[in-house]
């Protein structure tokens, strides 16, 4: 079968796409069935697939192909591709409605997918390099005389990212594992849950059908893991997402453990939501916290890992939350989620709703339900039993000690109301879920917030704080954002996702670097200080393409006089009585008498080294990391070493950026002041 093929999506097994081509198991499969109306959706098997050879292709033909491009290039395809699944987007969202989604639960999960394609495409571009190694932090000087100098790079692991998704985001949930993944340079193989994995198989169908993945880039195998995990190596890495129990077990694996293979978990969360005392019926934090633990009840039906399961409340404000909750969840419509008038569709699966069933026998016997009948729900246009569907339901518990509100997480519409007395009996309570993913604080008191808030943060990847000030551009409290880390202590995995490039840098090895200044300049692309220097033609009359590591200009000297610094004060209107009033100036513990500016210092090295015909640079368009080191004093010499330190072309574009290295010195050759430039410089020069 050919790369793109589409067999028609009826009953059928699902595929896999592993060494390069779609392939099907030999094997009737397992059936998955229409989370609302039962029949049968598809089967699924991964029988037949050589695992090892999925994960050696990938090191072999992926790990290969995307190191060959540059960060730069990485992001621009992630943009790419994210544009074409926007096009396509229909098309998962029709299937996803056989999850049980509705079209507002479908858009949390495709667009959101969508979205952290666009956010890491953003970030390359703007965090990394146009290079295929990253600079972790400065220069270390490891001896007196600047010979031997070290630095932390970072680079791709050799390696797959094994990608092990649950049931309830199949799109969102790879596309969030994928997306650092490829930006680091590292291949993905992508295991979804079988429950909904005809909707990871028709996303994976795009990505490829996009054409703009190198091969290997992308694997996806549908079913059971099999042997998978006997296959990892020390260069691999495993992500998973899914229930606590199943991460303990594949966390302890034979080969994960005996090759240190890096493994990120993300696991059951019993997250809380905490009613600030000042925030009493009327108030608009009052308002937003009910909204929001309904919404968090309700979007997905429930089944988040960032939902809401555990609702505390001041004990004096019980009754009224309770009553405001439960009047909101009598508007929520259950049934078809492909009809607009209904608000919440069906669990994932039979199978599930039988276990939230279980879990909510447990949380029942420390409090009491206040809305709902677990074992009955009105629904619009479906059969309330052939789907899996489930009415919302409200707990009650007055003590909030009880074990169970905090041991039991029903992953679905459930969530549990406890009261609290202060401050810090909340942060205590909050704590015994024993990490979780996310905390949220409703509340206008900020100094209640930030006892909370430095309380919890230990037992939290992730603590939102709502108010009326925050409340309209708030993502609510279950929304991950691919900018921050997705993740949690204890029993939330231990592990992080998302996070910007901290997750990219995951799937890169940290080294230590230790060499002269010439060798280090070579490994990292960027100059190093005691490397060498190349003088000649002016480098501001060079393009990017002539333009090279450690061309150098020296301009000077240039005398500070006392009118210089008159001027420049009067001119500015920067009076201040170290630059203007020698008495004081002399009484200054630092200066003893009048000083230049710092920044007449900046302006006068700017004016010799600059190269003012047109040409080439286009624009300067920063300072970065001023340091002023040494009082410049009238009588001065001033001379500026300006040396190209960094380029970086910019992909659509017919310029790049040039980071210069900028060092001005007195007589003495002192370093009074330390900057980066930054310039815009044009590709090639002007004809």
């Amino acid at each position: 079968m050919s790369r793109h093929a589409t067999p028609p999506m009826s009953t059928r097994l699902l595929r896999s796409y592993v060494g390069g081509e779609w392939r099907t198991a030999a094997d009737e499969g397992t059936p998955l069935h229409d989370a609302v109306t039962g029949e049968e959706v598809a089967r699924v098997s991964s029988t037949g697939i050589d695992m090892g050879g999925a994960l050696e292709y990938g090191r072999r033909v992926g790990g290969p192909a995307l190191r060959e491009l540059t960060f730069h290039q990485r992001a621009a395809l992630l943009k790419a591709l994210a544009s074409h699944l926007r096009e396509h987007r229909d098309e998962l969202y029709a299937l996803s409605a056989r999850t049980g989604a509705t079209r507002g639960d479908s858009m949390f999960d495709v667009d959101g997918g969508i979205g952290v394609l666009f956010s890491y495409s953003s970030k390359g571009r703007r965090e990394l390099p146009n290079d295929t190694v990253y600079l972790d932090g400065a220069v270390e000087p490891l001896g007196k005389a600047g010979t031997f100098v070290g630095r932390h790079i970072a680079t791709p692991l050799r390696g797959v990212a094994v990608q092990i998704n649950a049931f309830n985001f199949p799109v969102w949930g790879p596309l969030e594992k994928f997306a650092p993944a490829f930006l680091a340079g590292v291949p993905s193989l992508v295991k979804p849950a079988s429950q909904t994995a005809y909707l990871t198989e028709k996303l994976v169908e795009l990505m490829l059908a996009s054409e703009l993945l190198p091969e290997g880039s992308l694997q996806l195998v549908c079913g059971s893991a099999g042997d998978l995990l006997d296959h990892v190596t020390e260069q691999d890495l495993v992500s998973f997402t899914g229930s606590a129990a199943t991460a303990r077990r594949l966390r302890a694996h034979p080969a994960v453990v005996r090759n240190a293979v890096r493994f990120n978990a993300e696991a059951d969360s019993l997250n809380c939501s905490i009613l600030g005392p000042d925030a009493t019926p009327g108030t608009a934090e009052f308002d937003l916290y009910v909204k929001q633990l309904v919404t968090e009840m309700t979007v997905k039906a429930g089944q988040k890992c960032t939902a809401i399961r555990r609702a505390f409340v001041p004990a004096e404000l019980l009754d009224d939350v309770q009553e405001a909750v439960c009047e909101r969840l009598a508007r929520i419509s259950v049934g078809d989620p492909s009809n607009p008038d209904v608000r919440m569709g069906a669990l994932a699966s039979l199978e599930q709703r039988e276990e939230v069933r279980r879990s909510l026998k447990a949380l029942s016997d420390a409090g009491r339900i206040v809305f709902g009948d677990p074992d009955h729900v009105e629904v619009v246009g479906a059969d309330a039993e052939r789907g899996a569907f489930l009415s919302p339901v409200l707990l009650r518990a007055d003590d909030p000690q009880r074990a169970e509100p905090h041991e039991v997480e029903a992953f679905g519409p459930v969530s549990t109301l406890l009261p609290y007395t202060s401050a810090e009996q909340v942060v205590e309570l909050a704590a015994r879920g024993q990490g979780s993913l996310v905390g949220s604080v409703v509340t206008g008191d900020a100094e209640f917030a930030r006892d909370v808030v430095l309380g919890a943060a230990p037992w939290h990847g992730r603590m939102l704080v709502l108010d009326a000030d925050d409340a309209k551009e708030s993502t609510g409290h279950g929304s991950p954002l691919p900018m921050l880390v997705h993740g949690g202590p204890g029993r939330a995995g231990g592990g992080e996702e998302l996070g910007g490039i901290r997750a990219v840098l995951h799937h890169m090895q940290r080294t230590a670097v230790q060499a002269s200044p010439k060798v280090l300049t070579a490994v990292g692309n960027s100059w190093v200080p005691g490397a060498p220097r190349s003088e000649g033609v002016h480098p501001f009359r060079k393009s990017l393409a002539e333009l090279r590591i450690g061309d150098s200009v020296v301009a000077g000297p240039r005398i500070v006089t006392d009118s210089d610094v008159a001027h420049f004060a009067e001119f500015t209107g920067d009076t201040f009585y170290a630059h203007t009033d020698e008495a004081a100036a002399a009484a200054n513990p630092l200066f003893g008498g009048i000083v230049a500016h710092g920044y007449l210092v900046v302006s006068f090295a700017a004016g010799l080294f600059v190269s003012p015909e047109p040409g080439p640079v286009l624009a300067n368009y920063g300072l970065e990391n001023l340091r002023f080191l040494t009082p410049v004093k009238p009588g001065d010499e001033l001379t500026v070493t300006l040396t190209c330190k960094q380029i970086t072309p910019r992909e659509n574009a017919d310029y790049g950026e040039v980071r210069w290295d900028a060092d001005v010195t007195n007589a003495a050759g002192d370093s009074v002041a330390k900057y980066d430039v930054l310039t815009l410089v044009a590709k090639e020069a002007a004809r």
